[in-house]
């Protein structure tokens, strides 16, 4: 497991997040300690999978749409310097769940994948694209707070 978070998100920890807003911040200690250090060598986990469980805690009504990009970033880039899957869009509380080919997602080829993965992102959007951050939407508040509990899981 790469990490287990539960977490709940206001505008305001949006707001606040630096030194990207709508960021929440998988560092320090919270990614496993077992993440290894080369993702090619012994275990091959860049050409494995990545299996992200997201619940849904908390939501405000409505059922806006709502996306969690996962940002993986590198002790070594190229090019952008990182790159994210993006899990598929919620509308209410419940559990979703998605496998994603690592070599398949946004940006993946700029990571050094051999110098191993020091901290991850976990970004709150809308679904309108990239740029969505939830934080910006005149509506914000069909989008905070919320919370969640996502697990990341790389399989070989």
């Amino acid at each position: 497991m790469l990490f287990d978070v539960t977490f709940p998100f206001t505008k305001a920890d949006a707001d606040n997040a630096t030194p990207s807003k709508s960021h929440y911040y998988v560092k320090g200690p919270m990614p496993s300690a077992q993440r290894p250090k080369d993702w090619t060598t012994c275990v091959d986990y860049r050409d494995g999978t990545v299996h992200a469980r997201l619940e849904i805690i908390e939501k405000p009504a409505g059922g806006e749409l709502t996306i969690w990009n996962v940002c993986y970033i590198p002790n070594k880039g190229q090019g952008h310097g990182y790159g994210c899957i993006a899990t598929d869009a919620d509308k209410v509380k419940g559990v979703y769940e998605k496998n994603m080919d690592m070599t398949k997602f946004w940006q993946n080829n700029d990571i050094v994948w051999s110098e191993g993965i020091k901290e991850m992102h976990l970004v709150i959007k809308d679904n309108s694209g990239g740029n969505g951050h939830a934080h910006k939407r005149p509506d914000h508040e069909k989008f905070f707070p919320t919370k969640i509990w996502m697990p990341l899981i790389q399989v070989s």
